[in-house]
């Protein structure tokens, strides 16, 4: 019985040593200025709504439908889907993207996932566009991806009665559909494509939400200095100075230096495991290799294979939930529709 008591003690001894170690690591990681995804749908939607277009569920299955319409593209082939792909981590598994006529973006810029893009500050590598409704009206008009002049998109969109009676429905009998209106009804579905994750119940105080490993890698993760630029709800999303301590390994692939002062997006890491490959211009596959090349880049530390294996272990728990998309049925072309155009 006294040797059964000493056990029992030990136990409780060590079990509470690692609660507090979990809650001291909590605290470290909030005050590195890492939040959670909002649990309350409440406060979710205060974040990601925008008040001047509130989120409404005829908007969203309207945007689910535009988002997923290749008919926006000049050759009627392309959708926003196409290298935001919501089966692929919100992106499209290629290290440049491809739009009209098979053309590989110019600057050789990888698409970035589409999911948790609201929480980013700015949007497009270069930063831009201040929101997702700016930036949803880039790549339909540029002529390496959707190639449609806005005055082809709408002409598109109002010849199809079913579009224009969702259009009623979503935004009233009196509703002007113009070229600004079908991408900001886009970008209210993508508002909706956030993503929480076990690593948002550990950082709401389920301290068991991670592994241990999970939490060796977090450790890492923070004193290395990752969050310095990973950090916020979005995990990146702002725009920071790139190759700080040393050139990057492939700064050469695409020549993109950033904006004019050269500063490039941080992008998130939630769901990175689902998002090779990596960087700005798809230069690197792995996602440990990653890790490394931003120790060397942007740290100015060599990060160990060891190290990094275990960082990959943390980033691995950042792969969330994503919300429920059923692929849409789109409404018919009638004989006023704009034929697609290959030129």
């Amino acid at each position: 019985m006294k040797t059964a008591s000493v056990v029992a003690s030990l136990v409780l001894v060590g079990t509470c040593a690692l609660a507090s170690s979990d809650s001291e690591l909590l605290e470290k990681v909030k005050n590195s200025g890492v939040k959670p995804i909002p649990q309350s749908q409440l406060e979710l939607l205060k974040l990601v709504d925008d008040p001047k277009n509130p989120i409404t569920e005829n908007k969203v299955e309207l945007g689910k439908k535009l988002y997923f319409e290749p008919r926006l593209s000049k050759s009627g082939l392309i959708s926003c889907n196409t290298c935001h792909n919501l089966g692929l981590g919100g992106a499209d598994g290629v290290a440049a993207a491809v739009g009209h006529k098979w053309t590989a973006n110019p600057a050789h810029l990888n698409s970035p996932t589409v999911y948790n893009s609201v929480l980013n500050k700015v949007q497009f590598w270069d930063g831009r566009s201040p929101h997702l409704e700016d930036q949803a009206q880039g790549p339909i008009q540029a002529g390496p991806e959707m190639a449609a002049p806005a005055e082809l998109v709408v002409a598109r969109v109002t010849s199809i009665p079913a579009y224009v009676e969702e259009f009623k429905k979503a935004y009233g009998d009196d509703v002007k559909i113009d070229f600004k209106l079908i991408a900001d009804t886009i970008a209210i579905f993508e508002r909706t494509l956030v993503t929480p994750s076990r690593f948002d119940k550990f950082l709401h105080g389920d301290l068991d939400a991670l592994t241990p490993a999970e939490k060796e890698g977090l450790n890492l993760f923070v004193d290395k200095g990752c969050a310095s630029c990973h950090n916020d709800i979005g995990l990146g999303g702002t725009m920071q100075p790139f190759q700080v301590a040393k050139k990057y390994k492939f700064a050469s692939l695409g020549g993109f230096q950033g904006d004019e002062n050269g500063m490039v997006k941080t992008p998130t890491l939630r769901n990175i495991e689902e998002t090779a490959p990596y960087f700005h211009n798809g230069g690197i596959w792995s996602l440990a290799d990653a890790v490394k090349e931003m120790g060397s880049t942007q740290l100015g530390i060599s990060i160990s294979n060891d190290d990094s294996k275990k960082i990959v272990t943390f980033l691995k728990a950042l792969t969330g939930e994503k919300p429920d998309v059923s692929y849409p049925i789109l409404p018919a072309s009638t004989i006023n529709t704009p034929k697609p155009d290959m030129n």
